[in-house]
C-alpha cells in the first residue's frame, strides 16, 4: 500500500519550488514553441475574464471542468477499497474534500459552430487559494498538504507562487450567509461600536498616571477646539494648534457637512481613553469611526448642534459602514461567482471520474458537506441538474469499450485514443479509429486549430481535454452534431440522457450512484468488467479488528479465528493498513459470535490460556473489534491518524462495551418477535426453541473451549480453505 503523508505548507513549498525550477529550466527549449491556447486567471484579471466568460458560458452547449487539488487522502487507510460500501466511500470522499484545497480550477465551454461544423472551446486556466479576505468565526483557513501531490504539480511545472500570491480567494454561500447574518445583527445594535464606536464606555478608574495625564491633556484640547468652532460662529477667531505634535495628530476637517477633527497617531488604547473622556465630558461631540473602501479606516471626533443631529450623524455613518462592509463581502465572494454563473445557466456540465470534484465544488462555494450520502446527492442535483461523468460514457457503448480495454482510461490515455487529430502522442502512435469530430480553441480573439499538446494536469487543459473526450464519446453513441441545433440542450439527447448524473462513487468498485435519485445503479455491462479481488463481499457477515500484534499475519489471523468456528467460516482477510483487518465471515451470525467470544475471554480473570486459539490474536490487551458500522463510525471522525489503530484510539469510543450491545439488542428484538410469532403459532415456537438451544451449547463450547468441530470437517474441506484468498 502506497503511503501518503499530508505535511505542512512551508516545508512542501521550499522542496516543491526547487524541484519545480530546475525542471522548468531543463524544459525551457520546449517551451519556445507555440504553446496550447490558454486563458490564465488570477485575482489580477478576474473581473475581466469573468465578464467574458459569462458570454461564453451563455452560449455554450455544455462546460467541461477539471481541478487541481492540494491531496486527495489523509491517511493511507481513507483510500478506496473494495471493502468499502457505498455510504462509507461518500464519507472518505467527504473527508478529502474538506480537508483539502481546490489550488486550480479549469473550466472550459464548448459552443458548436455550425458554419464551421466544429465546436469551439474556451479553456480558462484559474488558480484559486483560500484566502481569508473577511472576519468570519473560526481561526483563518487550514488545509492538507499532500507530499506526493505537491511533487506530482511541481513535476508538471504547477506555478505556486501564482497560486498562493495572485489565486482567486471565495466565500461559500454558507460563509456569505452567516457574514450577512452578523452584519445584520451588528447594524441592528444601536450602541454597537464595530459600526461607529459609540458604545458607551465603562466608567472604570484610571490608574496609570499616563493615563491620567494623557485623559486630561486630550479633555483640554477638545475643549479648546469646541471653544474655538464656537468663538468662530459668534465671530472670534479660530483656534490654532500650537505643537507640531498637534498638527500631526489633530486635523480639522468636514464630515457630513459638520466640522470634525480627524485623529491620527493614536495607539488603539488611547482611542479608548479619547472615546472615554468624549462620551464623559461632551454631550455635543461625538467619537465615530469610519471605514474605508479599503482596509483602512477613518477615527474622527464630530461636533454636533443638537440630540437629534447627533442620532443622525450617528446613523448616517452606521449606514456607510454597513454599505462598506456588504461591499467588502461582495468582493470576498471571489471564483464563487464562477459556480454560481455555472449553476445558475443550468448548462451540462462534464467532468472525468468526478465525484471528488463535485464533493469539492459543494464543500468549497456551497457550504458544508452532508452527513449522508442521500442529502448530498438531492443537494447537489439542486445546484447542478445536468452531469456527465465521461468515465461513465467510456463504458457505456461496446465498440468504445473495447477500444478502451486496450488502454488506461485515465484521462490523457483517453484522450491520445479518442482525440488524435489534437494529442500530439496520439499522432506519433497513430491510434485513429473512427472520424472524430473537429475542436478548434478561441482565446480572446485568437482562434486556432493547429497548437501544441498542452501541459497535463494543468485544470484549464485537462478540462480541455475533458471536453474533447465528451464529444468523442458522443459520436460514438451516435449523437450526430451536424444536425444539432443550437436552442437544443444536449442533457435531453435521448442518446445521452440515460447516462447523464451517473457518476462513479467508486471506480476500483464500479459503483455508480444518480444524482437525480440518489439510489446506486448497477454497472453497464455486468460485474465481469471490473475484476475485483474479493467479488463476493457481505458487508454484515465482516468484523473489523484492529491493535492487535504486528508480528501476526493475515493467514495466521484466519487461521486462529477458523480453529474455534470452523475451517469455512472465514471467506477473507483483507488489511487495511499495517494495524487493522477486514474479517469476513462465511454467516453473519458469526459477528456476533465472534465479538461475544472475544469480550467473554477478555474478562475472564488471569491472563488468556495460551492453549486458546485467539490467544495471539488477543495477546497485549490491545485488540479491538467491532461490526462493520463500527468501520463506518470511525471513517466519518474529522479525525486523520496516519495508522488506523491510532484513529480508534482518538475517535474515542469504549468499543469493548459497545461491541456486544448492538449483539444483546439484536437478541432482544428477535425475542420480541418471537412472542409475536408464538400467539399466532405455537407449532413456530417448539421449532424455535430447538434452534436456539443448538445455538446456545454452541456457544457455550466456544467459550468452554471445545473446538471438536474441526475435527469434523472433511479433508476436502480442508483442501478447499487452503485455496481461499487470505
Amino acid at each position: 500500500m502506497k503511503k501518503l503523508y499530508p505535511i505542512t505548507l512551508s516545508r512542501a513549498l521550499s522542496r516543491a519550488l526547487s524541484s519545480s525550477s530546475s525542471s522548468s529550466s531543463s524544459s525551457s527549449a520546449s517551451a519556445q514553441s507555440t504553446a496550447f491556447p490558454l486563458k490564465h486567471v488570477t485575482k489580477g484579471n478576474f473581473e475581466s475574464a469573468l465578464a467574458e466568460l459569462r458570454r461564453h458560458v451563455a452560449a455554450a452547449d455544455f462546460v467541461a471542468i477539471d481541478l487541481e487539488m492540494s491531496g486527495v487522502t489523509s491517511a493511507p487507510w481513507r483510500e478506496s477499497f473494495e471493502f468499502d460500501r457505498s455510504d462509507v466511500r461518500y464519507l472518505k470522499v467527504k473527508d478529502s474534500a474538506e480537508k483539502f484545497a481546490v489550488v486550480q480550477f479549469g473550466v472550459c465551454p464548448f459552443r458548436w459552430d455550425s458554419s464551421k461544423l466544429s465546436f469551439i472551446a474556451h479553456p480558462h486556466n484559474f488558480y484559486v487559494f483560500p484566502r481569508q479576505e473577511v472576519q468570519i468565526d473560526g481561526p483563518s483557513y487550514e488545509f492538507l498538504w499532500q507530499t506526493t501531490s505537491i511533487e506530482f504539480l511541481a513535476k508538471y511545472q504547477f506555478d505556486f507562487n501564482a497560486c498562493i500570491r495572485e489565486g482567486i480567494s471565495y466565500l461559500s454561500r454558507g460563509q456569505e450567509k452567516e457574514a450577512l447574518r452578523r452584519l445584520s445583527i451588528a447594524y441592528e445594535d444601536e450602541l454597537s461600536d464595530t459600526w461607529c464606536n459609540t458604545k458607551e464606555v465603562k466608567d472604570i478608574p484610571i490608574n496609570r498616571m499616563a493615563d491620567v495625564l494623557f485623559a486630561e491633556r486630550i479633555k483640554n484640547r477638545f475643549s479648546e477646539w469646541r471653544d474655538g468652532l464656537l468663538q468662530d460662529r459668534n465671530g472670534g477667531s479660530q483656534l490654532q494648534w500650537n505643537s507640531n505634535d498637534s498638527k500631526q495628530q489633530f486635523q480639522t476637517v468636514f464630515f457630513k457637512m459638520r466640522p470634525a477633527l480627524n485623529l491620527t497617531g493614536f495607539t488603539s488604547h488611547q482611542f479608548r481613553l479619547i472615546q472615554l473622556v468624549i462620551n464623559k465630558h461632551f454631550k455635543d461631540l461625538s467619537y465615530v469611526r469610519v471605514n474605508g473602501d479599503d482596509l483602512c479606516s477613518q477615527q474622527l471626533v464630530v461636533y454636533t448642534e443638537s440630540k437629534d443631529d447627533k442620532v443622525l450623524l450617528l446613523k448616517e455613518v452606521k449606514d456607510k459602514n454597513r454599505r462598506v462592509a456588504e461591499m467588502k463581502i461582495q468582493a470576498a465572494i471571489g471564483f464563487r461567482h464562477v459556480i454560481d454563473l455555472l449553476s445558475s445557466e443550468q448548462k451540462l456540465i462534464v467532468g472525468h471520474n468526478c465525484f471528488l470534484d463535485i464533493a469539492h465544488v459543494y464543500s468549497k462555494f456551497i457550504g458544508p458537506l452532508p452527513s449522508a450520502a442521500e442529502e448530498f446527492v438531492s443537494s447537489v442535483n439542486k445546484y447542478f441538474p445536468h452531469i456527465v461523468d465521461t468515465k461513465i460514457l467510456l463504458n457505456a457503448n461496446h465498440v468504445l469499450q473495447q477500444r478502451m480495454k486496450k488502454s488506461s482510461t485515465s484521462l490523457s490515455s483517453a484522450f491520445a485514443l479518442l482525440c488524435p487529430q489534437i494529442s500530439v502522442s496520439a499522432k506519433s502512435t497513430g491510434l485513429t479509429f473512427q472520424q472524430c469530430v473537429q475542436v478548434e480553441v478561441q482565446v480572446d480573439d485568437m482562434r486556432s486549430s493547429n497548437w501544441d499538446s498542452g501541459a497535463k494536469h494543468e485544470a484549464g487543459y485537462d478540462a480541455f481535454m475533458t471536453g474533447c473526450i465528451f464529444v468523442q464519446a458522443c459520436s460514438y453513441l451516435g449523437i450526430d452534431f451536424k444536425l444539432h441545433s443550437p436552442s437544443e440542450n444536449l442533457a435531453h439527447n435521448e442518446k445521452l440522457c440515460k447516462h447523464v448524473n451517473h457518476l462513479y462513487l467508486s471506480w476500483i468498485n464500479g459503483d455508480i450512484i444518480d444524482l437525480s435519485t440518489g439510489n446506486k445503479v448497477a454497472e453497464l455491462f455486468g460485474t465481469n468488467y471490473f475484476k475485483k479481488k474479493y467479488p463476493n463481499i457481505l458487508f454484515e457477515n465482516i468484523v473489523l479488528i484492529w491493535g492487535f500484534p504486528s508480528k501476526i499475519k493475515a493467514r495466521e489471523i484466519k487461521e486462529s479465528i477458523c480453529k474455534v468456528f470452523g475451517l469455512t467460516s472465514v471467506t477473507s482477510v483483507y488489511h487495511l493498513d499495517e494495524t487493522a483487518v477486514f474479517v469476513q465471515f462465511s454467516k453473519p451470525e458469526f459477528v456476533s459470535d465472534f465479538l461475544l467470544l472475544k469480550e467473554t475471554l477478555e474478562k475472564s480473570d488471569g491472563p488468556i490460556s495460551v492453549l486458546h486459539p485467539l490467544a495471539k490474536l488477543l495477546e497485549g490487551g490491545n485488540t479491538h473489534a467491532g461490526n462493520y458500522e463500527t468501520y463506518k463510525e470511525i471513517c466519518s471522525s474529522p479525525i486523520s491518524k496516519v495508522l488506523f489503530a491510532n484513529q480508534a484510539e482518538a475517535v474515542g469510543i469504549k468499543w469493548k462495551r459497545e461491541a456486544v450491545e448492538p449483539k444483546i439488542a439484536v437478541e432482544s428484538k428477535e425475542h420480541t418477535s418471537f412472542r409475536e410469532e408464538n400467539a399466532v403459532n405455537n407449532s413456530t415456537k417448539s421449532s424455535e426453541k430447538s434452534k436456539q438451544g443448538k445455538v446456545h451449547n454452541a456457544k457455550k463450547d466456544m467459550l468452554c473451549g471445545n473446538y471438536e468441530i474441526i475435527d469434523s470437517l472433511n479433508a476436502a474441506e480442508v483442501n478447499q480453505i487452503r485455496t481461499n484468498n487470505l
